[in-house]
């Protein structure tokens, strides 16, 4: 058996091991030591157990991913993030479907300071959904609307996913940050336009409110939300000034979070303890993932499959467009039945080279691709924030009203991806004027 074939059979192997349930990063370690074992012995196979997990953690820009982390942890457990939807509500309580809007904006809010979104509808889906039921909301629209709202948060900055690709694809992180902004704003329009136009098809779905608010009351909702504001405008702002770089962006940004809290009194030891403890699981568990990528990038790279599979698209000599298209739809397909780093970490070695040999920006193509792995975070049959959703609001809406709510915003998802295909000015842009 040739080495090409060793590692296609490799692939194989390592798709069925994921189609059974075991951990992602579990089936990319051992599919990776045991290509190598096969083709180059055990010394080898071993050597490289050892020596490529530490080249990659050793990197000084993963230093940034706990800490980001810590941060959206501690702006969760400290309740710094509570005011958002308040002030959003009384804002916009007068427009059609305003407190599933005010939803948006809230886990939009939440998500420039917290970069995961998972967290982005755990976090809102206590506060947001409770609301809208009380409100005689539809169960399906607003359990959906928080759950499509959270995807927002792997596509503003920060991003643990395009701090990950920015690494592996050795591209500017602050680019990535900048490219994303204008994505997650144009998601974010397209969400309010599905819900203020559902609403007003059929306002039975979110009857009006006659609640009558003061001005003085709006007011003192807006100031609020100045914890997450100071938040924002520390990070971004010496981030985009040049006083610190992404990857001390994420220590600044979760020590304001916890002077922001501790100035709220609502960091207790405690809470403090619950973020650490979260912090160092997911981080624990994104850095075995990513590890086992970097294994099956070097057993791919040593065994000619890689390049066997890129060339294989290149010499097909089909259209960029062709391309793009299947890519495009190799992660939906990935993103119905994976959780979203682990499809990226698990692709990219082949397909990074693919987007370069046709010629296409590595920055535009990380935020499109963290636009597909979240619209993989909605879709059946393993919609994660939709079993999310689901385990906040238990009982009182069923799983399968959630994902046909969904369905709605996943048509604008559609379109909007298309336009940030079609016309990659929207996404470059800011990279290009401010990176």
């Amino acid at each position: 058996m040739s080495d090409v074939q060793i590692g296609l059979s490799g692939l194989a192997v390592l798709f069925v091991l994921i189609a059974l349930r075991l951990p992602v990063g579990l089936a990319l370690i051992g599919v990776s030591f045991g290509g190598l074992w096969y083709m180059m012995g055990w010394g080898i196979a071993w050597g490289s157990l050892g020596l490529i997990p530490y080249q990659f953690s050793a990197n000084w820009v993963l230093s940034s991913v706990p800490m980001f982390l810590l941060l959206g942890y501690v702006c969760y457990h400290a309740q710094l993030t509570q005011g958002l939807f308040r002030a959003a509500r009384l804002w916009l309580t007068r427009i059609p479907g305003g407190l599933a809007v005010a939803s948006i904006f809230g886990t939009t809010g939440f998500a420039a300071v917290c970069g995961s979104s998972v967290a982005c509808s755990a976090a809102m889906g206590r506060v947001a959904v409770p609301e809208m039921i009380e409100h005689r909301y539809q169960p399906g629209l607003a359990t959906s609307t928080v759950a499509i709202a959270g995807t927002v948060g792997a596509l503003l900055p920060p991003s643990i996913i395009m701090i990950l690709y920015g690494i592996i694809a050795q591209e500017s992180i602050t680019k990535l940050f900048l490219g994303g902004i204008a994505a997650g704003l144009i998601t974010v329009l397209g969400y309010i336009i599905v819900v203020v136009t559902r609403v007003k098809l059929n306002p039975a779905l979110a009857p009006a409110t006659d609640e009558h608010i003061d001005r003085a009351e709006k007011w003192k909702a807006l100031w609020e939300v100045w914890p997450v504001v100071a938040i924002m405008v520390g990070i971004f702002g010496g981030l985009f000034a040049g006083l610190f770089t992404p990857t001390e962006a994420g220590a600044v940004g979760a020590a304001l979070a916890c002077v922001v809290a501790l100035c709220k009194r609502t960091l207790t030891w405690g809470r403090f303890r619950d973020a650490i403890l979260e912090t160092l699981l997911t981080t624990g568990t994104l850095l075995i993932i990513a590890m086992g990528a970097s294994l099956l990038t070097r057993f791919l790279s040593l065994s000619g499959a890689g390049d066997f599979l890129s060339s294989l698209v290149i010499d097909a000599g089909a259209s960029t467009f062709a391309v793009l298209m299947i890519i495009v739809l190799i992660y939906l397909l990935l993103g119905m039945f994976l959780e979203p780093i682990g499809a990226m970490l698990l692709t990219l070695p082949i397909v990074l080279p693919i987007i370069d040999s046709a010629g296409l920006s590595l920055i535009w193509f990380g935020v499109v691709l963290t636009k597909l792995l979240e619209i993989g975070m909605v879709t059946p049959p393993i919609g994660m924030n939709i079993f999310v959703i689901k385990s906040v609001v238990g009982d009182l809406v069923n799983t399968g009203a959630i994902f046909k709510g969904v369905l709605w915003f996943l048509v604008m998802d559609m379109a909007v991806l298309v336009a940030l295909m079609a016309f990659p000015d929207i996404i470059l842009f800011l990279p290009r004027v401010l990176g």
